[in-house]
């Protein structure tokens, strides 16, 4: 371990060990993307640069067209850049093959989607084995079963997606991403499809998960209410960066009510916005 030595009140010099540089978990280098539809070139992405370290809790903003979804499916291995690179994990994946992809996918990233995705017909149990049944590993009901009681649905193992509610079904989409100890969670407006009571809950979830385990998340929202419960918000705007701010004083799920639209947009306005530079606006 490097280490430093300081000198005690008493002249005695002391060993302390280092401060450990954050890991990185995503770097997003210079990211391009542009299609073609017919003659014309659509630049979604231009030029992003992005770092998200192991521990964060992130969320990616933007207006509709700015470029947000695309670096969601960049980011989730879903898609490639047309230019710059993106590691995730110290694995560089964008120039991987199809089926290499897909291995990232499984063993690196657990999905968390706006309307749940879950199997009609399969248990939450068998739900949650899935990813571990893709990727054949060991110990496959032992592991979904933890991942559910760690979401609370100890007691919910045979239900059907029918028998669950919505908040309900949202906590085994976060179990099934968990089980497989991926590098990061990356969520697509994961509270969107909810009641604010279930949304609160499932927030709850997530801010546990990374206080308490330090599990890195990745929300992608236009929500600014869900925002302000992350601790960074990236915004993006016509494929650019435009902001990356610390959220100063993040919510904690369940200790404050929704304010209403007016208010909700002029504070974040005023915390995420007016922090920045002059240049993050131009």
């Amino acid at each position: 371990m490097v280490a430093f030595f300081k000198k005690s009140k008493n002249g005695v010099q002391s060993h302390e060990a280092a401060p450990i540089a954050p890991k990185p978990v995503i770097e997003v280098r210079g990211v391009t993307k542009m299609y073609k539809m017919g003659d014309i070139e659509v630049h979604a992405l231009r030029g992003v640069d992005l770092t998200i370290n192991e521990g964060e809790f992130v969320s990616i903003m933007g207006p509709s067209g700015s470029g947000k979804s695309t670096l969601m499916n960049i980011l989730g291995a879903l898609d490639q850049p047309s230019e710059g690179e993106y590691l995730l994990d110290g694995v560089n994946v964008s120039r991987l093959s199809e089926a290499e992809l897909a291995r990232v996918r499984n063993k690196k990233i657990g999905f968390v989607f706006q309307s749940f995705n879950l199997l009609k017909r399969t248990t939450a149990l068998r739900q949650v084995e899935l990813p571990l049944i893709y990727g054949a590993a060991g110990n496959r009901t032992k592991r979904a079963k933890m991942a559910l009681e760690s979401v609370g649905l100890g007691q919910r193992l045979d239900h059907l997606p029918s028998e669950l509610s919505g908040g309900q079904q949202q906590r085994v989409a976060i179990a099934r991403a968990l089980v497989n100890e991926p590098a990061m969670i990356l969520a697509d407006e994961p509270t969107g499809n909810l009641d604010s009571r279930s949304g609160t809950e499932v927030m709850q979830i997530f801010q546990r998960l990374n206080r308490d385990e330090g599990i890195t998340v990745v929300f992608v929202t236009h929500d600014s209410w869900i925002a302000r419960h992350t601790n960074r918000v990236v915004i993006l705007r016509d494929g650019k960066v435009i902001t990356d701010r610390e959220v100063q004083n993040p919510l904690i799920a369940g200790q404050s009510e929704r304010p209403s639209a007016e208010d909700e947009m002029e504070e974040m306005l005023k915390e995420v916005y007016t922090t920045g530079k002059q240049e993050e606006f131009t």
